[in-house]
């Protein structure tokens, strides 16, 4: 099969969250089993920086219409693996940035323009390079226009660039919502502009036009492919999905073997498996070494790698940061997010620097220490559509504490509800949940021979994108 993806996101050139690594991983999984793909991404300046970006060629130079303005932009061609290919759509006007969507504090004001932009440039240079594939599958809001983009030039044009469209909502709480007068941008009539059509509360919804507009709609789990079809998780667009639940497939994400593999990973100061776990110590030490905490093994040590928002749980951490004080253990915390909870978190580093520390950057091999270094992971997500950092867990020896939705039910076995197989601890998404389960984790480090138990379970786990990558292969079949 000849397949094309579309996102905003991709491992190494771009990652603000788990899209990027989703994209990276589901496009090498199908490259490997013998299908031609390619890959769209906007030409963000780590990009462009990048060293392998010097040997992308420039395919072609496309004009592209945005409302009443035609813009030019180029799109670059790069080579990053056997039957894989990287399209870059660079318009330095509306990618030439360090951050993909905006700052820390808010979005750019540009970003209706920006992405209505990267929807249009990736379905004209397709045309214009007469790429014609059988699945055309686009990532989150920022591409939710591009399916219904693919049409109308395929009825334009009167010809046929993809098979199937599909669209995958990696998280629904993001939906590109932008104010109605945003659709002049699209250049598309002014029917799709209703209810039945982009149209969400006298807004424009990106992710709304991926839901209607796409052959088939994927979310990152089955059991948040379940969670989207009600009011509490839905976000408002319950109507849309429900109409479209024959077409909702839900396909648990994997993670990257080759990146997360505790036995050769790079980033960690010592390697180590299940079958000798004596790099794990090494790691735990390193990793309290490089937040100036004490190495003390007598109390746990929880790590937490995310964004900082209400979505990641931080308000139900803020409340329970005096359980880490009071009773002597070790927190470490990677992520930036909203200046509230940043500042929070600083106050209680700066009053109880033996207890807890905080790093606000984004950072790849620091994440990957935490992994290793951690004895629990926590999770007290509100909503996960999928989370990876559970599975990352397992794998390093790292025993996950996560709150019961999305999917995290589909990838971690709840001690409580199944004591003899559990690999991690499950928790209502409530602050009072998060609390007991803190309380478990401790009892469970006490018992040492259990906590290794536990421990053990979840390192001979897999969790490859290859077997991930199959179902995504059987389903793209059974579609065209």
């Amino acid at each position: 099969m000849r397949i094309v993806h579309a996102a905003s996101e991709v491992l190494p050139y771009m990652k603000t969250g788990g899209l990027a690594d989703v994209t990276a991983a589901l496009t090498k999984s199908l490259a490997s089993f013998g299908h031609d793909v390619s890959l769209f991404m906007p030409g963000y300046r780590d990009v462009l920086d990048r060293a392998d970006f010097e040997k992308a060629k420039l395919s072609v130079v496309i004009e592209v219409e945005l409302g009443k303005e035609f813009l030019q932009c180029e799109i670059y061609e790069l080579k990053i693996g056997l039957r894989q290919t990287l399209y870059v759509v660079r318009r330095d006007e509306f990618f030439d940035r360090r951050c993909a969507y905006g700052t820390p504090q808010r979005d750019y004001d540009d970003n209706d323009r920006r992405y209505i932009y990267f929807c249009k440039a990736v379905v004209k240079a397709m045309h214009v390079l007469s790429i014609k594939a059988d699945i055309f599958h686009c990532h989150d809001w920022q591409t939710g226009l591009a399916p219904l983009f693919l049409r109308c030039e395929e009825q334009k044009r009167e010809t046929s660039l993809a098979g199937k469209t599909f669209f995958t909502i990696h998280n629904l709480a993001f939906q590109g919502l932008f104010p109605s007068d945003s659709f002049r941008f699209t250049n598309l009539p002014e029917e799709f502009n209703s209810i039945d059509g982009l149209e969400f509360f006298e807004q424009i919804s990106m992710i709304k036009g991926g839901i209607v507009f796409a052959d088939k709609i994927m979310t990152v789990s089955p059991n948040y492919a379940k969670e989207i079809l009600t009011s509490e998780f839905s976000c408002g667009l319950g109507g849309a999905l429900e109409a479209r639940s024959e077409d909702l497939v839900g396909i648990t994400n994997g993670i990257d073997v080759e990146l997360w593999d505790p036995a050769i990973d790079p980033a960690l100061p010592a390697n180590y498996d299940v079958d000798n776990m004596v790099g794990k110590r090494k790691c735990r030490s390193a990793l309290l070494k490089e937040f100036g905490l004490p190495n003390d093994t007598a109390k746990p040590v929880y790590g937490m790698v995310c964004r900082l928002t209400e979505q990641k749980g931080i308000p139900y951490l803020i409340d329970e940061l005096k359980f880490f004080v009071e009773n002597d253990c070790r927190l470490v915390v990677l992520g930036l997010g909203q200046l509230e909870y940043q500042k929070t978190l600083q106050r209680w580093a700066k009053a109880h620097p033996e207890n807890i520390a905080v790093r606000f950057q984004l950072d790849e091999p620091l994440s990957h220490l935490i992994e290793a270094g951690s004895d629990f992971f926590l999770m007290p997500s509100t909503f996960e559509p999928c989370g990876l950092n559970q599975m990352y867990s397992q794998v390093y020896g790292t025993i996950p504490l996560g709150s019961k939705v999305g999917g995290i039910v589909d990838t971690m076995i709840d001690l409580v509800e199944n004591p003899d197989e559990g690999t991690g601890i499950g928790f209502e998404h409530t602050l009072k949940g998060f609390g007991e389960g803190l309380k478990m984790s401790l009892e469970l480090f006490a018992d040492d021979e259990r906590f290794k138990e536990v421990r053990r379970r979840g390192m001979v786990r897999s969790f490859s994108w290859s077997e991930v990558g199959r179902e995504y292969e059987k389903l793209y079949l059974e579609c065209v």
